[in-house]
């Protein structure tokens, strides 16, 4: 059965977009400097690329005037960007199908990508020598929000691996993501579907203990991309391309450095996570390709994601390709087109 409350939230969101007339804003903060208004959809290690990008200068030197914020949820970062209060969104791809198939006023479109995969893992409470994943069979797992792609890939995942989701196994999702470890840790459930640093500072007290990768046991996938409206791209099109610019910058400086060097970049955002756990989750995110090399968004990634949604019976409509991702700005970075 097709869950109801993550379309209504889209359907709400498309509502809202055409009663709130779009705040005007003056895209120059100076005569050289052009103000983008980034919302990332929660701020996390995940993420590492962009935030090495932003402390790297990168954004400055492409002349931009980045101001970043944080939406704590996918729908919250499409509510500020179909209602102007944000120029970019950094969010999964999966929204933009879901606003598309509610036919918003403005198109939202994909033209960058961050993350290939998925960036949870599945936590034990007891240490396991050689994890497979019928060991979920007659146990519970404290699961993630019905309809969001972290829990759609879980799904998927348990799917690939011959077990039937809510049947072979029970999926607790009454938790709220922040409380999930607080949660596991009180010792709610056997399993838990948990994002970094959260596995990895469990892991260290003791507490729990990493079996299996999400990502790496789902594939590659449009999992976090810039996605911004489609007359804000057509408006702005040279601004668009130093932003994926400034991204791609990004990218690359990670691939090509270590996970303690790109630590000690990012350390500033995160001020709360100890160097040794920060090291930690770069090195499994970089181990496991995470973060996507160059900023364009694969087309038979973004099927896979469909498919996906489709098994979770997620998918409102078959929303092509070309309805939501856009690549020229992408392929003229790659290339160093001018």
């Amino acid at each position: 059965m097709r869950s109801a409350s993550i379309r209504i939230r889209f359907l709400l969101m498309v509502s809202i977009t055409l009663l709130v007339t779009a705040c005007g804003f003056d895209n120059t903060s100076d005569k050289n400097t052009d103000t983008v208004r980034l919302v990332e959809v929660t701020h996390s290690i995940f993420y590492a690329p962009q935030y090495v990008a932003i402390n790297k200068g990168f954004f400055k030197d492409e002349g931009i005037d980045l101001q970043l914020s944080s939406a704590f949820g996918g729908d919250k970062a499409m509510t500020a960007l179909l209602s102007g209060h944000a120029d970019i969104a950094l969010s999964g791809a999966e929204t933009a199908v879901y606003v598309s198939a509610q036919g918003a006023q403005h198109p939202v479109i994909g033209f960058a990508q961050l993350t290939q995969k998925d960036g949870s893992f599945l936590v034990s409470r007891k240490p396991v020598k050689q994890f497979d994943w019928n060991d979920l069979k007659g146990k519970e797992l404290l699961g993630q929000r019905k309809g969001g792609m972290p829990e759609m890939v879980s799904e998927y995942v348990q799917r690939k691996n011959g077990l039937k989701p809510h049947k072979d196994l029970k999926i607790i999702q009454n938790v709220d993501f922040k409380n999930l470890g607080g949660a596991f840790a009180s010792g709610t459930g056997d399993y838990v579907q948990l994002f970094e640093p959260i596995a990895s500072k469990m892991e260290q007290e003791g507490t729990g203990h990493v079996v299996a990768s999400f990502g790496k046991d789902s594939g590659n996938l449009p999992y976090t991309v810039y996605m911004s409206k489609k007359n804000y791209i057509e408006k702005h099109p040279d601004l668009v391309k130093r932003f994926t610019r400034a991204i791609h910058r990004g990218q690359r400086w990670v691939q090509s450095h270590s996970a303690e060097e790109i630590a000690d970049v990012i350390q500033p955002d995160f001020k709360g996570t100890s160097r040794d756990i920060l090291i930690k989750v770069i090195h499994r995110y970089k181990s496991q390709n995470t973060w996507a090399s160059d900023p364009l968004i694969d087309r038979k990634e973004y099927q896979r994601m469909l498919q996906i949604m489709e098994q979770a019976g997620e998918l409102p409509s078959s929303v092509p390709y070309e309805t939501v991702i856009q690549t020229n700005i992408a392929e003229k970075v790659i290339q160093k087109e001018p």
